[in-house]
């Protein structure tokens, strides 16, 4: 089987046996695939890929779960994105690029008002996914381990769903190629503690016979 599709069906599996959503999140997820097809089955893979991670970790049943809603969540602000924006099949501009940075403080508002045991802890991650080791992320320019440690799992689990699948604006990048791009990010945009732990997971499935 294909390395990379089979890390896909790995992450789901864990997302899908693991974890359940409650009613309220099953329908904003509902919602968000009606407007972003892609972005819904792309936080699925991201839940997935971030409980692996995280499970690598040794992260307990109460962190791991927050980090799966987190990672679940972690773009439910495009639903307040221009759909303009949103679904431009292109590169985004520099001006869409800071209308779309809005989406991490739209989600973080998003999940305080569900209720959510945890909301303020899932919110938090949600707020800074987007942030970098080296400090120049967005939206507190956050840097190193005053990064939620969640929300840098799901930038490394982010990173890697996004090179290794096709969009109008790129090709989809070999598993081999997506980890090379994200050792050079190491210690910039990402945790390079994390990098390595998401290498030495591939490694381990690889070594399992998979190509």
């Amino acid at each position: 089987m294909n390395l990379h599709r089979w890390v896909v069906m790995q992450g789901m599996n864990e997302f899908l046996h693991h974890f359940e959503l409650d009613p309220g999140s099953r329908a904003l997820g509902a919602a968000l695939n009606e407007r972003d097809h892609y972005t819904q089955c792309h936080s699925r893979r991201v839940a997935g890929f971030s409980r692996l991670i995280g499970l690598a970790c040794g992260l307990d049943r109460a962190d791991l779960e927050v980090l799966e809603l987190g990672a679940f969540f972690h773009d439910i602000g495009k639903i307040g994105i221009p759909d303009h924006i949103l679904l431009k099949p292109e590169r985004f501009t520099v001006e869409d690029m800071e209308v779309m940075k809005d989406h991490a403080t739209k989600g973080e508002g998003i999940v305080r008002e569900l209720g959510l045991k945890a909301g303020d802890l899932i919110a938090r991650v949600v707020r800074h996914h987007h942030e970098h080791f080296n400090g120049g992320g967005y939206p507190d320019g956050l840097q190193g381990e005053t990064i939620p440690i969640l929300s840098r799992i799901i930038s490394v689990a982010d990173s890697y769903d996004a090179m290794t699948k096709t969009r109008p604006y790129h090709e989809a990048r070999p598993v081999a190629e997506t980890l090379d791009i994200m050792s050079g990010e190491a210690g910039t945009k990402l945790d390079p503690y994390l990098v390595n732990k998401l290498q030495q997971l591939v490694e381990t499935w690889r070594g399992g016979g998979i190509d």
